[in-house]
């Protein structure tokens, strides 16, 4: 098992859900954090509790992954024990809608696209750069079931996770020469502000994606990540997909009598 103590992890989309769940796990690992999102406020008093319960560095930045010039300015920006990522966690993302695709709205597609490739790309392309030099790190990148199940209502979402599933394969032989690991956790469903950001604050349709089952938590994903993270040397994990023990597909749910 590989220590994470004092190594630095960098996470987006770490206000909430998944990305703040692996916050939270890194930092009980000792991991030093960069944690990244749109919400200022949020960072800073997920930080300053970061602090007080492990007493580990952590740096914030208020940062919107589809704003490529402001990513890679930032990534260039850090110095002292900030500038050598070890690890970076890609969860920023989101979904928009559950409409067939001939009712949906335009203007969701490109925020998930944005978001969702074009995000995670101008990200890991300004930290692997890195990583490639010092012949060292790790990527783990938060893709979804719907990264290898197509489903009604979701072409778009579904698209950039089979991009992101992708992305994640050709990354890994494109830095297999560079000690560098790659790896992808890709999740069913999970209670977070996923479902209330796709129905656009629809809270009463958020509920209702987990009504009759239990789902899995911010906490379970991040769990899962650390497994990913403190592999042995010689150990990479190429893929895990983590459902609730109610879900069998993207279209398989039990929920109960």
């Amino acid at each position: 098992m590989e220590s994470l103590n004092g190594k630095v992890v960098l996470i987006t989309g770490a206000t909430a859900g998944i990305g703040k769940s692996c916050s939270y796990a890194f930092a009980e690992e000792g991991a030093n954090l960069i944690i990244t999102g749109r919400r200022h406020q949020k960072l800073i008093e997920i930080s300053n509790d970061l602090k007080t319960k492990f007493n580990v560095k952590v740096l914030t930045q208020e940062l919107d992954v589809r704003n490529r010039t402001a990513i890679e300015s930032f990534i260039e920006s850090l110095d002292g024990v900030w500038k050598n990522i070890d690890i970076l966690v890609n969860n920023a993302g989101l979904g928009r809608g559950l409409n067939r695709l001939y009712k949906d709205n335009p203007e969701g597609w490109e925020e998930m696209i944005d978001t969702n490739i074009k995000g995670l790309l101008y990200m890991t392309g300004a930290v692997v750069k890195g990583m490639a030099e010092r012949k060292s790190g790790h990527v783990i990148n938060i893709g979804s079931i719907a990264g290898h199940e197509a489903y009604s209502g979701g072409a778009v979402y579904c698209a950039t996770k089979h991009a992101v599933n992708a992305i994640t394969k050709s990354l890994r032989l494109d830095t297999l020469d560079k000690n560098i690991k790659v790896s992808t956790v890709d999740p069913g469903m999970v209670e977070t502000e996923f479902s209330k950001v796709r129905f656009y604050g629809d809270e009463e349709k958020a509920n209702n994606v987990y009504k009759g089952m239990t789902p899995l938590t911010g906490d379970d994903i991040a769990e899962t990540v650390i497994f990913c993270a403190t592999r042995p040397k010689h150990v990479n994990i190429n893929e895990i997909i983590v459902m609730p023990s109610a879900q069998a597909s993207a279209f398989f749910t039990y929920r109960g009598e």
